[in-house]
């Protein structure tokens, strides 16, 4: 017959004389290993894209709306920053070292195998209902009063209880499912529409974007927000318990909240 481990000990169990009754936080189930993976794989393409993203932006830190965009164009905003490319004018006398080859290569790369994880990671949360299960939020958590609440305490710097960090609030909820079904395919389909295959393909998904440079300065603006959702992320990680938070995301175990007496 199999035995149970330590942290599997059912609180029914008879203990011992001889053994201390110190009450044992039991590690509660919280990520699949499916849920893991696709989480580093793109924590690491994310890393890589913005990496590279700031060096092509270097490149050319003008943005243009419509079709067409050079520097005989009139920009619709510019970065005051200088470019690694002597044509781009920018207002300083000197340029940065071009590193647009090797940044552009491996964008790309990281911007596919990002995709590809992503799209298995939707299928997954569609069949095994981790999306209504996990991120679906309930009614109460959608009740302004919930909401208001669960964006003012972080602002206050107060940390969750036990309870609230062993679980998404109804503004977290909201929020990846608006990462997952909003941002996601929206920095996707802005960075295929600066694709010219992707252009003679699919004209009309760039002309719904309002033209290539539209759809370069769309990709730009949805990728801080989405460099936001990281830091404010990486803040609620760090007010739950950051290397718990980080250990249950590499174990798939996070140490349940302690029950009141």
């Amino acid at each position: 017959m199999a035995t149970l481990g330590p942290a599997q000990l059912p609180a029914e169990a008879s203990v011992p004389s001889g053994v201390s009754t110190a009450p044992v936080t039991k590690l509660a189930p919280r990520h699949s290993a499916f849920v893991r993976v696709t989480h580093w794989i793109t924590a690491l393409c994310f890393f890589a894209l913005l990496v590279t993203g700031i060096e092509i932006v270097i490149s050319h830190p003008r943005f243009y709306w419509g079709e067409t965009g050079n520097v005989l164009t009139k920009p619709l905003f510019q970065l005051p920053i200088p470019s690694s490319r002597k044509t781009v004018p920018t207002g300083y006398n000197y340029v940065l070292p071009d590193q647009n080859g090797w940044s552009r290569a491996l964008h790309f790369e990281a911007a596919w195998l990002a995709v590809l994880t992503g799209l298995l990671y939707v299928i997954a949360g569609l069949v095994t209902r981790h999306f209504r299960k996990n991120l679906l939020p309930s009614k109460a958590d959608l009740s302004w009063r919930a909401l208001l609440t669960s964006f003012a305490k972080p602002l206050r710097w107060q940390r969750p209880s036990a309870t609230e960090a062993y679980s998404y609030n109804g503004l977290q909820r909201l929020t990846y499912l608006f990462v997952i079904f909003v941002l996601f395919p929206l920095v996707i389909w802005s960075g295929l529409a600066m694709s010219l295959g992707f252009i003679s393909a699919f004209p009309w998904a760039v002309n719904l974007l309002g033209g290539r440079q539209s759809a370069r300065t769309i990709h730009f603006f949805v990728s801080l927000a989405l460099v936001l959702f990281l830091f404010v992320h990486v803040l609620m990680v760090s007010l739950a318990g950051f290397w718990a938070r980080t250990a249950a995301m590499i174990t798939g175990h996070l140490r349940a909240p302690k029950e009141d007496a």
